[in-house]
C-alpha cells in the first residue's frame, strides 16, 4: 500500500482560541485502508474528518491528500477536490425528494459534466438497490436511502470516500447491511475513512480503529483478525464505562 491521507500536527481552534477542536494531530492513512475514528461527541473525529475533505482548513500544520497539499488550493480548486477526489455519506441521506433514487445518484456526475447511466445503474445493482432506481426517497426505507447515498458518492470513483457516522439515523439491521456494503468496497481497494460512535461497528468492520478524545489521537489499533476485534470491543467499552 502507498500513503494517500498525510495530517502533519494539526491543530484546529475555535471560539476566539478559546476550545481546541484538533491538538497536534499526526496521521498516516494508506491507500485501501478502512479506518474508523472513534470518540466521544466533542472530541474532533468529524473536525478531522472535514479537514481531510478539505472542508475546513487547519489554524496550523498540514493536509495532504493524494500528494497534494490542500492548504496550497483556493476555494474553487478545494471544490474541484472534493468533486474529482472525494466521496461523502453522511448520517442523513440528503437526497432530493423530487428526484428519483437514480436520478439522486447521478447528480455528482452532471456536476462533473457526465451523465454515466450504466455505471449508476451498475452502483445500484452492487449495492442491491437496483429495484428502486426509479422510486423517489420518500418511498424508500432508510437503509435503501442510505445505500443510495453510498452509490451517489461512488459515482465519480473516488479516490477517498468519507462516511460521517454513516448508521447513526438507521435501525440496528440496517446499520450492518451498510456497514457490510461498506467492507465489499475495502475488499474491492476503495480507501475509507469513517466517523461513528459504535466501537462494535468499527471493531468488526474497519481494519484500523483511531480513538480520539479532546483533540488528539489517544490510541491507534490495527484489527487483525475476529479474536483482535472481540478484545477490542471489550477494551473500549471498558474505558467508556469508566469515564
Amino acid at each position: 500500500m502507498s500513503e494517500l491521507v498525510q495530517l502533519t500536527d494539526v491543530t484546529k481552534v475555535y471560539q476566539g482560541g478559546i476550545t481546541g477542536a484538533l491538538n497536534g494531530v499526526s496521521l498516516t492513512i494508506e491507500k485501501g485502508e478502512f479506518t474508523a475514528i472513534m470518540g466521544p461527541s466533542g472530541s474532533g473525529k468529524s473536525t478531522m474528518l472535514n479537514m481531510v475533505a478539505g472542508l475546513d482548513r487547519p489554524t496550523s500544520g498540514s493536509v495532504a491528500v493524494g500528494g497534494t497539499d490542500l492548504g496550497k488550493l483556493g476555494e474553487t480548486g478545494l471544490a474541484r477536490f472534493r468533486r474529482d477526489h472525494v466521496g461523502f455519506v453522511f448520517q442523513f441521506f440528503y437526497l432530493l425528494p423530487n428526484l428519483t433514487a437514480l436520478e439522486n445518484v447521478l447528480i455528482p456526475a452532471q456536476l462533473k459534466g457526465n451523465a454515466p447511466g450504466s455505471r449508476a445503474r451498475e452502483l445500484m445493482e452492487r449495492l442491491g438497490i437496483a429495484e428502486v432506481a426509479d422510486r423517489f426517497p420518500a418511498r424508500l426505507s432508510g437503509g435503501q436511502q442510505q445505500r443510495v447515498a453510498i452509490a451517489r458518492a461512488l459515482i465519480n470513483n473516488p479516490t477517498l470516500l468519507l462516511a460521517d457516522e454513516p448508521t447513526g439515523a438507521l435501525d440496528t439491521h440496517s446499520g450492518e447491511q451498510v456497514m457490510d456494503v461498506l467492507g465489499q468496497l475495502r475488499g474491492e481497494g476503495q480507501t475509507i475513512l469513517l466517523v461513528t460512535h459504535d466501537a462494535k461497528l468499527a471493531t468488526r468492520h474497519a481494519a484500523r480503529v483511531i480513538s480520539v478524545i479532546d483533540g488528539k489521537i489517544v490510541d491507534d489499533a490495527r484489527l487483525q483478525t475476529e479474536e483482535r476485534a472481540a478484545s477490542e470491543v471489550i477494551r473500549v467499552r471498558s474505558e467508556e464505562a469508566s469515564r
